[in-house]
C-alpha cells in the first residue's frame, strides 16, 4: 500500500468513474484500476462495486475511504508544517471557546490573530466546558478556554484567572436593589441553570451540598441564548458578569454578587498536545491569554489574575 493508492481511491470515490478519475489524474484508466485492484487483494475485501454507470464504494470501501481521507489530509498538513519551520506560524487553528465566554472574547480573538498572526486561519468552535474538554484530550481541538478543566497528560495549560459567579436578573427586579445575596438565599427563587453535566452546574450544586441544601432549579437549559430570554420574563440566573455584558451594558440585566460562599471556577487556557500544528496552536494561545489579560485590566472582563504555568 502506498500514497498513490489512496489518492487513486479517493479521486475514483469523488468522480464516481474510473475513467473520470483517470483523466483527472492524467493517468490511464488501465493503470488506475489496477492500482485499485492491487490495493483490494492487499485489503482482501472489494473497495468498489463496479457496473454499467460507473463505480460506486462498498460499504467496507466507505469505511477504509474516510481513513485514506484522513491520512492524506494529515501529510498535507505535515508538509505544510515542515515548509513553515522557521517562519512565521501558519495553517488553521481550531479554538473552543465556552458559551459563556464566545460572543464576549470571539472579536478580540480574531483581531488580535489577524493582526499578529496573518497567517493563521482560526476555526472557532463553540460549546459547553465539558464538550470542550473532551475534545481538547481527543485533539479535535487545538486550544480551547476552559472553566475548571480536568488535568491530563495530553494537554499543556495556563491557568489565567479566577472569576466569581452572580445572581442575574431582569432590570426591573427589586432583588437588584440588594448589594448582594447570601448563598443560602438562592433558594426558593425561580433560577435556571445549565444541566447538571455542566460546570457551572455543579459548582451550584456542590457549594449548596456543602452547606446542607440543594439549591432549586425551576429551568434546566444549556443555552445561554434561552437563559437570557428567559431572565427577560422573569427567570433569574447564576452565571459570571461576563457571560451577561451585553445585556447588562444594553439595561436589559443587573447582576449582584453572592457571598457566605462566593461562588467561583478558574480559566485555562489550554494547548492539546496532539495538536499537529504546535507552532500555530501556541501561537494562538498565547494571543488569547493576552486577549484575556486585556479585558481583565481594562475592566470590561470581571475577574482576578491568576498566572500560573503548568
Amino acid at each position: 500500500m502506498d500514497i498513490k493508492q489512496l489518492r487513486s481511491l479517493v479521486h475514483v470515490a469523488d468522480c464516481g468513474s474510473l475513467s473520470r478519475a483517470a483523466e483527472m489524474m492524467h493517468t490511464s484508466q488501465p493503470g488506475l484500476s489496477l492500482q485499485i485492484k492491487n490495493l483490494e487483494a492487499e485489503l482482501g475485501v472489494e473497495l468498489l462495486h463496479r457496473h454499467a454507470r460507473g463505480v460506486t464504494l462498498t460499504e467496507l470501501g466507505r469505511v477504509f475511504c474516510e481513513h485514506a481521507r484522513s491520512i492524506l489530509k494529515d501529510i498535507e498538513r505535515a508538509k505544510d508544517i515542515m515548509a513553515t519551520q522557521g517562519k512565521s506560524p501558519t495553517g488553521r487553528v481550531s479554538v473552543g471557546l465556552p458559551t459563556s465566554a464566545c460572543r464576549g472574547v470571539s472579536p478580540e480573538l480574531i483581531a488580535q490573530v489577524a493582526e499578529k498572526h496573518p497567517n493563521i486561519t482560526l476555526h472557532i468552535v463553540e460549546a459547553m466546558t465539558g464538550t470542550l474538554d473532551e475534545w481538547i484530550q481527543l485533539g479535535r481541538l487545538d486550544v480551547a478556554l476552559l472553566y475548571d478543566h480536568k488535568a491530563f497528560e495530553n494537554v499543556a495549560w495556563t491557568e489565567m484567572m479566577i472569576e466569581d459567579l452572580m445572581l442575574v436578573a431582569g432590570y426591573a427586579d427589586p432583588i437588584l436593589k440588594r448589594s448582594s445575596i447570601r448563598f443560602v438565599e438562592l433558594d426558593g427563587l425561580p433560577i435556571v441553570l445549565p444541566g447538571t453535566n455542566h460546570v457551572l452546574r455543579n459548582i451550584i450544586d456542590h457549594t449548596g451540598a456543602r452547606l446542607g441544601f440543594k439549591p432549586s432549579v425551576v429551568i434546566d437549559s444549556d443555552s445561554l441564548t434561552a437563559i437570557s430570554q428567559l431572565v427577560r420574563c422573569g427567570y433569574m440566573t447564576v452565571m459570571p458578569h461576563f457571560a451577561m455584558l451585553d445585556e447588562i451594558n444594553r439595561g436589559e440585566m443587573g447582576a449582584i454578587p453572592i457571598t457566605d460562599p462566593t461562588p467561583s471556577w478558574r480559566l485555562s487556557v489550554v494547548v492539546s498536545q496532539r495538536t499537529i500544528n504546535t507552532r500555530a496552536s501556541e501561537a494562538v494561545a498565547g494571543a488569547l491569554a493576552d486577549v484575556i489579560h486585556s479585558m481583565v485590566d481594562r475592566g470590561i472582563w470581571q475577574a482576578s489574575h491568576r498566572d500560573r504555568v503548568q
